[in-house]
């Protein structure tokens, strides 16, 4: 039988250890934290369950509009909400618990090392040491919180998402230092709390890496919950004193705040872990190198998640965990990163697949066609959907880019209720290289959000029935 050691029990390492339990293999997993990762216990998972407390908090703000009488303004009791929050994290950590248990995967509690490319070096929690030696090796360290020397991490007035997700009260003013995935979706926690959220991005625009259509309506919509946004623009000094933090920044302003969260500068888990030791290839920027089978230069040694710097999101690194297992296996299998869905977990949601309008435009003037001609652009409203009327989620919009020439899907972005699931069917679609009039053509129930998907593919082609605006061509 083979042995399979898992350095980290991530969504990437636990997922790995699953699958090869499932095509025959012993597994042992070293994890020195909690199962379940970063995504499971202070990321993705946590910060979802907070964010949905505001969400309903939104919801009954509007009660009154919807016929339902409530007493009182709405008002949030942050022990509670962590309560909550922790019991579904626990939860969830008990389920991978008990899957180990049902494939009989050992779980080694502990800090591993390598010590040549099949042992590892385990350092339990009491100090006692224990070895774990099999026949081949997945490296499933993931990344770590900011450590930059411009913000001392003190877990109180300078914050990262690990603290900022066991708020034990609600600061009355919070700067968030980058306006990524991460800054906006606690921007739009916090603001829904009440504080006052001033955030700072570096770049011109939030989401950098979005569709700029899709970054300016977060924008706005974060502006309408009451965020001073500050893009462009940057830290230079933080002055921490008793009561306050003073930030100073690059275009002269000052801030004085209750706390600072820091949302840049995440690092490869890729050091003491005895690499070197291995002969395992790392790259310019701390990331392990590997191949499209998630092979690290030395045969049986495998890395997956984050710390091969690919995609860094959790359920890229629970695929890569499955290529890696595959060909640990003696099945071979290669991983495509052409078509990977994302949700951003802002109020309202994106969701995101493909490329965005400017990429396929670059695109298309890389390989010397009209940029202009060879890329077409759908959209419709969440404003003219039945659905989206009935339950008063207006404010949205599903947009699609399209290849004009083969009427292919390139991407296709979301922002609105429910963006994250509604995706899916256009990153399916994707998958299977279906065109945009197929996916115009299939019937969608009514009333649905999805229906707005399809309306936008219509308008791909001038044909959106419920479109207020007739075709520009």
């Amino acid at each position: 039988m083979n042995h399979l050691a898992i350095l980290g029990a991530g969504p990437g390492g636990y997922v790995a250890a699953i699958r090869a339990a499932q095509l025959g293999a012993r597994v042992t997993v070293i994890e020195n934290q909690a199962l379940g990762g970063v995504c499971l216990n202070w990321g993705c998972i946590p910060s979802k369950a907070l964010l949905s407390v505001v969400e309903l908090g939104d919801k009954a703000k509007k009660a009154k509009d919807f016929g339902i009488q409530l007493g009182g303004p709405v008002t949030y009791d942050p022990a509670v909400m962590v309560a909550r929050k922790n019991k579904v994290v626990a939860t969830l950590v008990k389920g991978i618990a008990t899957l180990f248990k049902t494939w009989n995967i050992e779980h080694v509690e502990g800090t591993g090392e390598l010590l040549d490319a099949r042992t590892v070096r385990v350092t339990k929690p009491d100090g006692t040491e224990t070895r774990v030696v099999a026949d081949g090796l997945i490296i499933a360290t993931g990344s770590s919180w900011p450590n930059l020397p411009l913000f001392p991490i003190d877990g109180t007035q300078i914050i990262t998402s690990k603290q900022a997700l066991d708020l034990s009260k609600i600061p009355t003013s919070l700067l968030i230092v980058g306006g990524g995935v991460e800054g906006c979706e606690f921007a739009s926690l916090y603001s829904g709390l009440g504080t006052q959220v001033t955030l700072v991005e570096l770049v011109p625009r939030l989401l950098p890496l979005e569709d700029e259509e899709i970054s300016q309506m977060m924008e706005r919509e974060l502006k309408k919950r009451g965020v001073d946004i500050r893009t462009g623009v940057t830290v230079d000094q933080i002055v921490r004193q008793p009561d306050l933090v003073t930030a100073h920044l690059r275009d002269g302003l000052s801030l004085n705040v209750e706390q600072v969260l820091v949302s840049v500068g995440r690092g490869f888990n890729s050091r003491g872990i005895g690499l070197e030791k291995a002969g395992v290839q790392v790259g310019t920027r701390g990331e392990i190198v590997v191949n499209d089978r998630m092979e690290t230069n030395v045969p049986g040694v495998y890395a997956i998640g984050d710390v091969v710097g690919k995609a860094m999101l959790a359920h890229v690194a629970s695929a890569q965990g499955k290529v890696a297992v595959e060909n640990f296996m003696g099945r071979p299998r290669t991983i495509d990163y052409d078509v990977i869905p994302t949700g951003i977990f802002t109020l309202p949601e994106i969701g995101r697949v493909g490329l965005t309008e400017q990429q396929a435009r670059d695109r298309c003037l890389a390989a010397e066609k009209d940029p202009q001609q060879g890329v077409r652009v759908g959209r419709f409203r969440y404003g003219g959907l039945g659905k989206a009327q009935a339950t008063g989620d207006i404010q949205g919009l599903l947009k699609v880019v399209a290849d004009a020439e083969s009427d292919r899907i390139l991407g296709v972005h979301i922002l609105g209720a429910h963006a994250a699931d509604l995706v899916h069917e256009a990153a399916l679609a994707m998958h299977l290289d279906a065109t945009v009039s197929r996916v115009a053509e299939m019937i969608h129930a009514h009333p649905t959000l999805a229906e707005g998907l399809m309306e936008a593919m219509e308008d791909v082609h001038g044909h959106a029935i419920h479109l207020a605006r007739k075709p520009s061509s």
